[in-house]
């Protein structure tokens, strides 16, 4: 077991990151995944992903935070992909990339070469658009990008709401504007197999697993790097019940995400040493940034019953949609099946910034979602969901032990600002101000989550009891130039050889929308960084 590369972590950077190192036939890359292949129903069909996120450990980690004293000292649920795929298996498949000045501000920050002049050609590298190549889309890369192979007609009433509240139209949030409101673009395969989800696994790694110089190994969960000489050497797993170890001649790779990376660096010595020394754990380098400045979305979900039977729900009228659009899925890859749930969104700003440089992220989603799963309940039901997108608030991930299957301590630290929690409230007012709307308010029966709130501080009693996160954890792994970061502009892990973090915790501030296109544009730049290191 010696390769090249090795790659811990087969999610959205890892399966890409892998794809891309194994496209060179002179080098060897083993990939090492803790879940399974990614190949299973409830990921290929877009409809069913609450049954994977209610897989158990099968598809989703499904970790807790620590009590956020700012929402009532409850733990919220961190959910998070487990398998060849990760995230992009459980997640609504929305496309987005955020702002071009969330790019230019990391090149600000101090990360030369990541301004969104220079990431833009990766976004095209990766994307293959249902709509075709132009100045801002690419039409030939591994990832399948479509316009909803279906539509439930409450999505657009939705956006009719939001233009009714100066929240013009846009029909693409990926090009020259973010700001607007429209259905969302997903991850979704379009010709051949079209309707089905378009996992970074299923377009970047499955179609590429037979060659030879590409070792996957699924089921294997690492739990250290060992190093000779301060270089990183081989990467400690178990798999089968068995501690195995697998060695990298060149570098070795982590693509963990933003909650596993720095546990996992710090389970091998690198970290804040005074942190490490609580559980017995020798200092190879001491990087007080690993796993500080943890950043995500909070977001606050408002659930209203309505009168629109073509809203999945608890009724005899779904049933028979869903026995009726099964032939149509497979015939088509259209229809109730291909939904992907959360369809329509708007960006607008609330806080002191310009607007076309959006604050708030809404999405509308055909189901309602409460605690990360869908609430099932006697007739049709929907949801709305507010996020902030430029939060203030700063979080951290920790070890609670110095066994590496123990899950990590994730403290978000949400709405921990004033600023953080005045525009929650700005825009969970917008949110409701728009559903309130012709055409969307025709079909609300009733709020069930805001419906008794008479002033700003009922309602914000609400949020502090109903926010959790949006699934957009980054920055634990900090990118910088400065000697406090985490990695340097190329990923390379400070203090140590051989060794570099290539997924969204690398990112020194949170992007203005979904996380899962940069993960993958970040894994596509990274790969261009190391074939020619």
């Amino acid at each position: 077991m010696q390769f090249d590369y090795v790659i811990v972590g087969g999610g959205s950077a890892g399966a890409t990151l892998a794809a891309r190192l194994s496209e060179d036939p002179k080098k060897t890359v083993c990939l090492l995944e803790a879940g399974g292949e990614g190949k299973n129903l409830s990921i290929r069909v877009p409809a069913l992903v609450p049954v994977a996120l209610l897989s158990g450990k099968e598809l989703n980690w499904g970790y807790k935070t620590v009590r956020q004293p700012a929402l009532n000292n409850r733990r919220t649920g961190q959910p998070r992909g487990r398998g060849l795929g990760g995230s992009s298996n459980v997640n609504a498949m929305v496309y987005i990339r955020g702002h071009r000045k969330d790019y230019d501000g990391w090149a600000d920050l101090g990360c030369p070469g990541w301004a969104y002049e220079d990431v833009l050609p990766y976004f095209r590298k990766s994307e293959n658009n249902m709509r075709g190549g132009n100045a801002f889309h690419g039409d030939s890369g591994p990832l399948h990008v479509a316009d909803p192979a279906y539509t439930t007609p409450i999505s657009l009433d939705f956006v009719g709401a939001c233009n009714e509240n100066q929240i013009g139209p846009n029909d693409d949030f990926n090009g020259a504007r973010l700001d607007g409101a429209g259905l969302f673009q997903v991850t979704q395969f379009h010709g051949a197999r079209r309707g089905e989800r378009c996992s970074a696994a299923a377009g970047y790694l499955h179609p590429v697993t037979n060659r030879p110089n590409l070792h996957v190994e699924t089921y294997a969960q690492a739990g250290r790097i060992l190093f000779e000489d301060r270089k990183a050497k081989s990467v400690e797993y178990r798999k089968d019940g068995e501690t195995r170890t697998v060695s990298a001649l060149s570098e070795v790779i982590l693509c963990c995400g933003s909650f596993t990376s720095p546990t996992l660096l710090m389970q091998s010595g690198i970290g804040n040493a005074g942190h490490l020394k609580e559980f017995g754990i020798t200092s190879l380098a001491h990087l007080p940034e690993v796993g500080e400045n943890l950043q995500d979305h909070p977001d606050m979900t408002i659930g209203y019953k309505v009168n629109d039977t073509e809203v999945m729900g608890a009724s005899i009228q779904t049933a028979l949609r869903g026995l009726k659009g099964l032939w149509e899925y497979r015939r088509k890859g259209t229809g109730f099946w291909a939904a992907n749930i959360a369809e329509a969104g708007a960006f607008f700003s609330v806080g002191e910034e310009a607007s076309d440089w959006p604050d708030v992220q809404l999405h509308f989603s055909t189901v309602y979602v409460q605690n990360h799963r869908g609430k099932w309940m006697r007739g049709h039901n929907v949801c709305s969901h507010a996020c902030i997108l430029r939060p203030e608030s700063r979080g951290t991930v920790t070890i609670g032990s110095a066994d590496p299957a123990e899950p990590p301590v994730i403290d978000p630290g949400f709405l921990g600002s004033e600023t953080d929690e005045r525009n929650m409230l700005k825009a969970v007012k917008k949110l409701r101000q728009i559903m309130g709307s012709k055409p969307i308010s025709a079909k609300i029966v009733k709020d069930m989550t805001t419906g008794h709130v008479t002033n700003d501080e009922e309602l914000m009693d609400v949020i502090r009891s109903a926010t959790t996160t949006i699934y957009h954890p980054v920055g634990t792994c900090r990118m910088g130039s400065d000697e406090s970061s985490v990695v340097d502009t190329e990923l390379r892990v400070r203090g140590v050889d051989g060794l570099r973090v290539v997924d969204a915790s690398i990112m020194p501030r949170i992007v203005s929308g979904n996380t899962n296109a940069p993960t993958i544009m970040i894994a596509e730049k990274a790969a261009d960084m190391i074939h020619a290191s």
